[in-house]
């Protein structure tokens, strides 16, 4: 099996990193802390424009018909340039929500309406799972899609209550988002609800995950910039071999993690109902990388890159949050631990990504396994 990315999906990361790269600069970011809803205007429409909103939106519905392993590197990306803006939320966990509930025929029309806004610009959509209870940008949503015991609910911005909380990241605006679950807003109960609330949680920390291996890519180059341009009694700091071991540790570690994530991607795209172990291993591999990442880095900079003049802490703290987003480590690693203890648990090389795949073995015979 050719594991590779194809150089379309390299391109379009590309091409998405680049824009990225120049828009969003720490200056840029800082900017956002004092304003009112902490977006970036223009840059949403520079994102609308590139279609990411459409990314993963079968094109029967209007999008470009793309899967989680075309848009994990631009995930990746968003994290590498610490992006405040909920893209990787819209794109990945929202986006495929609604297009699930379209395709089981739930909403009376009001979903496939919502999908269309938020594929055109004109709606923000946020998502408040039972373990992700507090969302991120709440204030600037124009509808919720919100759980009450396994149902799902689609409701309208003026129906909701928001209480603002204060995150250590100050490039995130969390509340909390209270809601009558009125029988008009329910678009699935029981077990349909179930199913969707679990596939959307895969969806959100598979995007947490891309992120934070973004996110500590960025950490070690700023850390390897900097002690390469300090210089301590005549020589850069990073010339002893102590400070090489510590940012060698991480760079170690986010290699094991990317492609846990790669193949976490593969598995919720071509079988998602397999996907929960996948998923959890990218999520807790990431989480350590991004982690470790953080404590190295700071430490290499001498500690001062968590003071509020280093643009370091943005990655820092950004890091701190998602790590603790769409499920822990220790929830994850609690996942993995379960599905590992199955008596018909496909184990083994052959089904990484050898010739008889996990993704590739029919449910029955996984089954009778």
């Amino acid at each position: 099996m050719d594991a590779t990315f194809t150089d379309d999906q390299l391109t379009f990361a590309e091409a998405t990193r680049a824009v990225l790269t120049g828009e969003v600069t720490p200056d840029r970011v800082r900017a956002r802390w004092s304003t009112e809803d902490g977006l970036d205007q223009s840059l949403m429409e520079q994102i609308q424009s590139l279609g990411l909103n459409s990314v993963l939106v079968p094109e029967a519905l209007g999008g470009l018909g793309l899967g989680q392993t075309d848009f994990i590197l631009m995930a990746q990306a968003c994290g590498y340039v610490a992006l405040p803006e909920p893209v990787v939320e819209q794109v990945t966990i929202a986006a495929p929500l609604l297009v699930d509930a379209v395709d089981r025929g739930l909403g009376d029309g009001r979903v496939q309406t919502v999908l269309d806004g938020l594929q055109q610009g004109t709606a923000q959509i946020a998502v408040g799972h039972p373990i992700n209870p507090l969302i991120n940008f709440a204030h600037s949503a124009d509808w919720f899609l919100l759980g009450h015991g396994e149902g799902l609910y689609l409701v309208p911005a003026d129906e909701v209550v928001i209480k603002p909380l204060k995150s250590m990241d100050p490039s995130r605006r969390i509340a909390e988002v209270g809601f009558d679950a009125d029988a008009a807003y329910c678009l699935a109960q029981g077990d349909v609800g179930a199913e969707l609330w679990r596939a959307t949680l895969n969806r959100g920390a598979l995007a947490s995950a891309a992120q934070l291996v973004g996110l500590a890519e960025a950490m070690v180059e700023q850390a390897v910039r900097y002690t390469s341009d300090r210089e301590q009694f005549g020589r850069a700091v990073g010339a002893n071999q102590a400070v090489k071991h510590l940012l060698a540790d991480v760079a170690v570690q986010l290699e094991y993690a990317k492609p846990v994530v790669y193949r976490a991607a593969y598995t919720a795209e071509v079988s998602p109902g397999r996907a929960d172990f996948a998923v959890s291993h990218a999520k807790a591999a990431a989480t350590r990388a991004a982690l470790l990442a953080s404590r190295q880095c700071i430490q290499a900079h001498g500690a001062m890159g968590y003071t509020w003049e280093c643009d370091l802490q943005i990655w820092v703290k950004r890091a701190w949050a998602l790590a603790r987003e769409w499920g822990d480590e220790g929830f994850h690693k609690n996942r993995i631990h379960e599905w590992l203890l199955r008596p018909e648990a496909l184990l083994g090389p052959d089904f990484t990504f050898g010739r008889r795949s996990i993704t590739e073995v029919p449910a029955s015979e996984e089954e009778a396994a």
